[in-house]
């Protein structure tokens, strides 16, 4: 596992965590937020431009499904300004990594 994917998992772990916390209640991921979870993992993991993958936002290839992709973005949307103040490390990671691509 390269490093970029690790971290990203990791991001996105943080985030869906934020999100079934606050929306489903529970200190433990809901099923539906597991399923979800593990769905993303398993998209960063068979990217086809790994090891130097961008964001999903930026990618030029959504491969993920539309049902699912609605629910990622909806997670993102709520889950990033929190990020910031629970997960600062990975915040700002996150954003470098957007401004890498933006850079390119």
């Amino acid at each position: 596992m390269k490093y970029q994917s690790k971290y990203e998992k990791k991001t996105l772990a943080a985030m869906v965590s934020i999100y079934c916390e606050s929306m489903h209640g529970g200190k433990k991921l809901c099923d539906d937020c597991e399923k979800l979870k593990e769905y993303a993992f398993q998209r960063i993991d068979r990217c086809c431009f790994a090891p130097d993958k961008p964001v999903c936002k930026k990618c030029p290839l959504h491969c993920y499904n539309p049902k699912r992709r609605k629910e990622i973005r909806e997670v993102m949307k709520f889950a990033g300004p929190a990020m910031l103040y629970k997960h600062p490390l990975l915040s700002m990671m996150h954003l470098l990594t957007l401004k890498k691509v933006k850079s390119k």
